[in-house]
């Protein structure tokens, strides 16, 4: 997936007006939060990727080691693996709440659109609560008039660091 971190021009017939596009990441954040697995999921286009890279490396995620790096597939099955309400990691689920902020258009990539946006997500367990922090970079699509969800990636602030258990949609 590119990750659109540099600012070509943008595509003017692949444009959405940015507050569309912000209500379009607080719903996809709500959604993962709240444990709303298929909505989340129905936001996502078939060829979709959802890559969280380790230690901040950018490298192909098809020949280094990734936190996660899931295609359309496996995305249904790691939400059918949280529908089933036993994954230790998750038991019980996690509350969750993430605020986004600085959302910024990146530019076009072959028709798609690539947005950023820093976040702070809330985790909280019987252990604790844990501060996750970092940088969405989302590559959106038009289809049938509704924004999809192509790709996104989540740059860690600590993902140099041995990470907590993530059992959750980051």
């Amino acid at each position: 997936m590119t990750t659109m971190e540099s600012e070509p021009a943008l595509d003017s017939s692949a444009l959405i007006d940015l507050r569309e596009i912000e209500q379009f990441l607080y719903r996809e954040a709500r959604f993962a939060d709240e444990h709303q697995y298929d909505a989340w999921e129905a936001l996502w286009t078939d060829d979709a990727l959802y890559w969280v890279p380790v230690a901040g490396s950018l490298a192909d995620p098809e020949r280094t080691v990734s936190v996660m790096y899931d295609n359309r597939r496996r995305i249904s099955t790691r939400l059918a693996q949280l529908r089933t309400g036993k994954r230790y990691a998750q038991s019980p689920p996690s509350n969750l709440r993430r605020t986004i902020s600085n959302v910024e258009l990146l530019g076009s990539v072959d028709g798609d659109i690539g947005v950023g946006a820093n976040f702070v997500l809330l985790e909280s367990k019987p252990r604790g609560v844990v501060t996750w922090a970092g940088r969405y970079l989302y590559r959106l699509r038009l289809v049938d008039g509704e924004i999809k969800l192509v790709g996104k990636t989540v740059l860690l602030v600590n993902n140099a660091e041995a990470l907590p258990t993530l059992g959750f949609l980051i």
